[in-house]
C-alpha cells in the first residue's frame, strides 16, 4: 500500500480480516486433534491399567511356571532350576530345608533334561550343566503304614576333573538347629554354633581343627529334615564358612580320598522328612529289622552289662617302666581298699609289651604277670590288654611283617617296601594289612597266645584316626577312605575276641563294644565339652559311649595331647597340689565335679582314685555317689539298653528327645537317661548355682526330695559343692497323694 493511501480504518480491517481467518482455520481442525485438559487423566488412568495387567500377567505366568516346575518333581520338593534352589516342605507346608545346589558351578546357569543314554531307569529326573554337572533326583519308596519318614535321593556326577559338586543347606532365615556329624576344636552342640572350613571328613584331632575321633555322615535339623551321604562319597564339610549354612563336597586329594572310585568326582545323598525331629531321628536309627542284639551270645550281654555295672580302672601311665606287676596289684589294692567301688575291668594299655607291635608280654618288666592276673581274677577284676594294628620298627616283629608282606604300603612304590608312619610315641611304625588275608591269621596266632598264657579276659582296641595312616597309604584292597581301615579291622575280630572298646569308629561296632569318646585333658574347659561330644555320638547313631577318665586323661610324650597343664591345677598356696608318680592330680573341684557328671554316664572309668586326694570329703562324696549310682543309675542303665539294642536310641540322650518344646533344643550342659531322670552337672569353677531346665511333667529333686513342675527354667539353682542336681521324673497324680 501506497503511503498516500494509508488510514486508521484500513489497518484496522485487516486486522479483523486476520483474526477472523485465523479463527476459520482453527475451526477446520478435527475436534479429535484438539487437545483438552481432562484428556491427560484419561490417558494416564489407561497407561498404569495397562501396566497393572502386564505385571498381573507376568506374575502369574512365573507363578504358573513355579508351580508346574514343583509338579514335575515331588509333592512336596520345590526346585527353582535357574536359582538352583531346593526347598522341602512338610505335610503343615512348613518349609523345613532349604539348599542352594551346584554352588561355583562355572557358564551357563540354564540346566538341560538329559539325553536319553545318561537317563536312569528308577524314576530319576535327570538334568545337566552342559560341561559342568549332571544332577539325578528321585523320590524313594517307603510304607506310609510303617512309618511317616519320606526319603528323597540326589546323585551328582561331575562332567570334568576341576568341576566338585557343592550343597550349601542355608539356615540364614528359619530358626533351625543342626545336630550330627561329629565334633570339632569350634564346633560343639548344636552344629549351628560353631564353625569350620572345608575339612576332609575323617576322623582326626579336634585340636588341631580337625573332626574329632567318631564322625558319622549323618545330620538333622531340629524341624524335621535329615541328610545321610553316602560311604562312597569324598566328602568334606564346611559349617558357617562365609554364611549361616552347611556345605557338603565332593573331591579327591592325594590322602583322604586318594583312592577314585569314579572317574570324576560323585556325592550321593539323602533328605528324609519326618513330622518332627523325635519320630525322624527314632526312624532312621531303628534296628527292629535287624537288633542289635540279633547274634549276641551270652557272654557279650554279660559283658555289656558289667561294663554299665562296673568301673572301668585306667592303667596308663607315662612311661613303659613304671608299669610293672607291681604297678598293677599297688593299683588294685588301692581300688579294694577303698572298700565301696565294685572290682570292674582293668584296661591296661599298650605298654604290657616291651614295643608296641610285639604282642607278647614283655617278661622282663612282667616276671610274674601269670600270678599277677590269677590275683586279680580271684578279687573279681577282669584283665583288659590295649592292642593296636601298629608295629613299631624297634619291635621283634618288624622284620617278620616285611618279610611276609603283612603291612601297608606306600602307593606308587615297590610293593615289598612298608609305608611308615608316626604313631603317639613311636617315632616310625608300620601298619598291619587288614584286609590281607595272611594278617588275620597272624595276629589271632599272637593273640591267642598271651590268652592261653595269661588268662587275659578282653582287648580294647586303640586304632588311632585317620591321620594316622601312612600318608600314600596302599592296601591290598581298595579302601574307600582311611576310615574304613578301622571299620574293617573291628569286624574282622568282633566275632572271634572278646572286645571291650575301640578308641575310633565311623560305624556302629557289635556290642558288647563301646565307642570311647575322644582324651580330654585335665581343665574345666574340657569338663565342658564331654556332654556335648556324648550327646553327639549318640545321636549319631552310636547309643553305647565311653567317656574318659574321672578328672581328664593321661598323655605320655610324643602324642598329639598334653599332661594335666597349669591350666588344671589348683593354686600352689592351696592343698590341691596332690601328687601321683610324680603328676599333679587334678584339680579337687574340677575332680568333685567330674565325678559328679560320671556317675551318671554308661561307663565310669578311673585313672585317679577319690583316695589320692587325702580328703575325707572326696572320700565321703565318691561313696554316696556310688551308692546312688548302683542303687539308681545303674538300673535305669541296664534298662534303657534293651531300648538301644533295639530301637537304636542312645542310653544318654539330649533334652529335646525328652522335652518337645524348642526351648530344649540348643540345651548342651543337661542331659536325659532315657526320659526318666535329667541330670544338671555344675561344669564352671567355684559355681554353687545353675540354670536348669525341666521338660514337661511332675520331677522330683534329688537334692532336697522337693518336687518340682516341669516346663520351665530354674534360675539360680543352688548346688552346693558336694552334690549334683538331677531329677527324676514322677507320675503326674503324685502331687495330689
Amino acid at each position: 500500500m501506497d503511503d498516500d493511501e494509508y488510514s486508521p480504518s484500513n489497518s484496522v480491517t485487516s486486522v479483523n480480516s486476520l483474526a477472523s481467518l485465523l479463527k476459520e482455520k482453527l475451526q477446520s481442525i478435527p475436534h479429535k486433534i484438539r487437545k483438552k485438559p481432562t484428556d491427560y487423566k484419561l490417558r494416564a488412568f489407561v497407561g498404569l491399567m495397562f501396566l497393572a495387567v502386564a505385571f498381573f500377567v507376568g506374575f502369574a505366568y512365573v507363578l504358573y511356571h513355579q508351580q508346574a516346575l514343583t509338579k514335575a518333581y515331588f509333592q512336596r520338593v520345590q526346585f527353582n532350576e535357574p536359582k538352583r534352589l531346593i526347598r522341602v516342605f512338610n505335610k503343615d507346608d512348613v518349609e523345613i530345608l532349604k539348599a542352594t545346589l551346584a554352588v561355583g558351578i562355572q557358564g551357563g546357569k540354564k540346566a538341560f533334561p538329559c539325553l536319553a543314554e545318561h537317563r536312569l531307569k528308577d524314576g530319576s529326573e535327570c538334568m545337566e550343566w552342559l560341561h559342568n554337572l549332571r544332577l539325578y533326583l528321585k523320590c524313594l519308596p517307603h510304607d506310609p503304614g510303617v512309618d511317616n519318614t519320606t526319603c528323597y535321593s540326589v546323585h551328582w556326577k561331575a562332567l570334568r576333573h576341576d568341576v566338585s559338586p557343592n550343597d550349601c543347606f542355608d539356615w540364614s532365615d528359619t530358626k533351625v538347629h543342626w545336630f550330627g556329624a561329629g565334633q570339632s576344636i569350634n564346633l560343639t552342640w548344636p552344629l549351628d554354633t560353631g564353625s569350620i572350613d572345608y575339612t576332609p571328613f575323617i576322623t582326626g584331632d579336634m585340636q588341631k581343627s580337625q573332626w574329632g575321633n567318631v564322625v558319622t555322615r549323618y545330620l538333622i535339623n531340629s524341624k524335621g529334615a535329615a541328610i545321610i551321604v553316602d560311604e562312597e562319597t569324598p566328602l568334606h564339610i564346611s559349617v558357617n564358612r562365609e554364611n549361616k549354612e552347611i556345605c557338603l563336597k565332593a573331591k579327591y586329594d592325594d590322602f583322604a580320598f586318594a583312592n577314585k572310585l569314579t572317574e570324576f568326582p560323585e556325592m550321593r545323598y539323602n533328605i528324609c522328612t519326618s513330622r518332627d525331629i523325635r519320630s525322624l531321628h527314632s526312624s532312621i536309627h531303628s534296628h527292629r529289622r535287624a537288633p542289635l542284639w540279633d547274634g549276641l551270645k551270652p557272654d557279650d550281654m554279660r559283658t555289656l552289662e558289667s561294663l554299665i555295672s562296673e568301673p572301668v580302672w585306667q592303667i596308663a601311665p607315662r612311661f613303659k617302666h613304671e608299669l610293672q606287676d607291681a604297678t598293677i596289684s599297688k593299683y588294685t589294692d588301692d581300688v579294694i581298699n577303698l572298700g565301696f567301688l565294685k572290682q570292674g575291668h582293668v584296661l591296661i594299655n599298650e605298654f604290657w609289651q616291651n614295643e608296641i607291635g610285639d604282642l607278647s608280654v614283655d617278661t622282663v618288666r612282667f616276671a610274674t604277670l601269670n600270678e599277677t592276673v590269677d590275683k586279680l581274677h580271684r578279687r573279681g577284676f577282669k584283665v583288659a590288654f590295649t592292642i593296636q594294628p601298629f608295629i613299631s620298627t624297634e619291635s621283634k616283629n618288624f622284620a617278620e611283617t616285611v618279610q611276609k608282606r603283612l603291612l601297608i604300603n606306600e602307593r606308587n612304590s615297590d610293593r615289598r617296601i612298608p609305608a611308615l608312619t608316626r604313631f603317639k610315641s613311636l617315632a616310625s611304625a608300620g601298619v598291619l594289612d587288614i584286609t590281607n588275608n595272611r594278617s588275620v591269621p597272624w595276629i589271632l596266632e599272637k593273640l591267642q597266645a598271651v590268652m592261653d598264657k595269661y588268662y587275659i579276659d578282653s582287648f580294647y582296641f586303640d586304632l588311632g584316626t585317620a591321620y594316622d595312616m601312612p600318608h600314600y597309604y596302599r592296601c591290598e584292597k581298595l579302601l574307600i577312605n582311611p576310615d574304613q581301615y578301622k571299620t574293617v579291622f573291628t569286624k574282622t575280630f568282633e566275632k572271634t575276641l572278646n572286645i571291650i572298646g575301640v578308641s575310633s569308629a565311623v560305624s556302629l561296632p557289635r556290642p558288647p563294644i563301646f565307642v570311647s569318646l575322644p582324651p580330654f585333658e585335665s581343665t574345666w574347659e574340657a569338663l565342658r565339652l564331654v556332654i556335648p561330644t556324648m550327646l553327639t555320638y549318640g545321636i549319631s547313631g552310636f547309643p553305647f559311649t565311653m567317656p574318659g577318665a574321672v578328672g581328664g586323661d593321661i598323655y605320655w610324650p610324643g602324642s598329639e595331647q598334653f599332661l594335666p597343664s597349669s591350666k588344671g591345677s589348683m593354686d600352689t598356696n592351696s592343698n590341691n597340689t596332690t601328687q601321683e608318680n610324680g603328676i599333679e592330680l587334678p584339680e579337687r573341684e574340677l575332680y568333685m565335679r567330674w565325678l559328679q557328671m560320671a556317675t551318671f554316664l554308661p561307663v565310669m572309668k578311673f585313672t585317679h582314685l577319690p583316695s589320692k586326694y587325702n580328703d575325707e570329703r572326696v572320700l565321703e562324696m565318691a561313696k554316696n555317689l556310688t551308692l546312688l549310682r548302683q542303687k539308681l543309675v545303674t538300673p535305669l542303665l541296664l534298662k534303657y539298653k534293651r531300648e538301644a539294642l533295639e530301637e537304636g536310641l542312645p542310653l544318654i540322650r539330649p533334652l529335646w528327645l525328652v522335652a518337645d518344646v524348642d526351648v530344649a533344643l540348643p540345651v548342651q550342659d543337661e542331659f536325659a537317661i532315657g526320659d526318666e531322670i535329667v541330670v544338671a552337672p555344675v561344669l564352671h569353677k567355684g559355681d554353687t548355682t545353675r540354670e536348669v531346665y525341666l521338660p514337661a511333667g511332675l520331677w522330683q529333686d534329688g537334692i532336697d526330695g522337693s518336687l518340682r513342675k516341669g516346663n520351665r527354667w530354674m534360675h539360680e539353682y543352688k548346688v552346693p559343692v558336694d552334690r549334683v542336681a538331677y531329677f527324676l521324673r514322677k507320675p503326674d497324680d503324685l502331687r495330689f497323694k
